[in-house]
């Protein structure tokens, strides 16, 4: 007859269970933590904050909410842009859309509240500030929804027009997070602010063609006319190269000119450094979600290296 297990024995496989049940139990928190972050498009608040703190240190302008403001903005934007897309995003983003779909309430109540609160914030600020917080609703509405359709007109929506639908998303933007920070302190248009704009205006144009790639099939299906769609991957690749080039021409001359310190120069172009590196996985590489979060998350080693240099660190 076997002899029975010890106390210490028993004891030491229960407190093993335990730990494995606790790993376990902290991987599925992670785990809702990630999908909550990526999927409702929190992520993407917090990378528009982080750009209006960039610029509000290339501008020296004091602290204000227009970052949180802005971030509040983004998230209710794409929020809703991620409701309205569920069934096209279904093929190609089937995990996002599963998420979105079961907290579909949540999501559009989250979305208002962030808009609300962002619109309320924004009046502190200006006149100005308030207009531009509403910049970015507007151009969703003219860029996603199809309302065309309902009078019976032939007038496309601006997300299936070539080149515009990637402009008109790189100008609501970089007008509203180059444009926030000055309207609440009240700072003049110089043109330091205006090689901000360019740069932002160009690597989110990059950034927006970046996930049409993945989104080849669908979009073609849709109507939709992207670079992609025309020209195929291998011509988008070379074209957003070209972009990034001309992005980079112009930081070369805002040096050259005074407008930008050597810090600051330094900083931006580690974000297009990192923003080209990504461009050159496309098409070449079958993580192509990865790839379309990376180009997303490209600017925030600029700021981190404009806050580690400024502060010091």
């Amino acid at each position: 007859m076997a002899p029975e297990p010890s106390t210490q024995s028993r004891s030491t496989g229960q407190t093993a269970l335990r730990n494995r049940s606790t790993v376990a139990r902290a991987r599925t928190v992670l785990e809702r933590l990630r999908n909550a972050l990526l999927y409702s498009s929190t992520y993407l608040a917090l990378v528009a904050a982080a750009e209006v703190a960039l610029v509000m240190i290339v501008l020296s302008l004091p602290v204000n909410l227009s970052p949180l403001v802005v971030g509040l903005v983004t998230f209710a934007v794409y929020v809703n842009d991620r409701l309205a897309d569920l069934e096209t995003d279904a093929a190609v983003a089937p995990h996002r859309t599963a998420f979105v779909r079961r907290h579909q309430r949540v999501l559009y109540v989250a979305g208002a509240l962030a808009y609300g609160v962002a619109v309320a914030l924004a009046v502190t600020g200006g006149p100005l500030a308030f207009g531009l917080t509403l910049l970015p609703g507007a151009f969703w509405v003219l860029y996603a929804l199809d309302y065309f359709a309902a009078l019976g007109s032939r007038i496309r929506r601006l997300k299936e027009i070539l080149i515009v639908n990637s402009a008109v998303v790189a100008l609501a933007w970089s007008v509203t997070i180059v444009g926030m920070p000055m309207a609440f302190t009240n700072a003049p248009v110089t043109p330091t602010a205006g090689v901000l704009f360019g740069y932002l205006f160009l690597a989110t144009f990059v950034n927006a063609e970046i996930p049409n790639v993945p989104d080849v099939e669908s979009d073609a299906a849709a109507g939709v006319a992207t670079l992609p769609v025309v020209f195929g991957v291998r011509r988008t690749r070379q074209s957003l190269y070209g972009v990034t080039l001309l992005t980079l021409g112009l930081l070369a001359y805002a040096f050259l000119q005074g407008l930008l310190s050597a810090t600051t120069t330094f900083a931006l172009v580690v974000g297009l450094a990192c923003l080209v590196s990504t461009v050159a996985f496309l098409g070449r590489s079958d993580a192509e979600r990865r790839i379309a979060l990376s180009a997303e998350l490209s600017r925030v080693p600029a700021f981190g290296v404009l806050v580690f240099i400024t502060l010091g660190i």
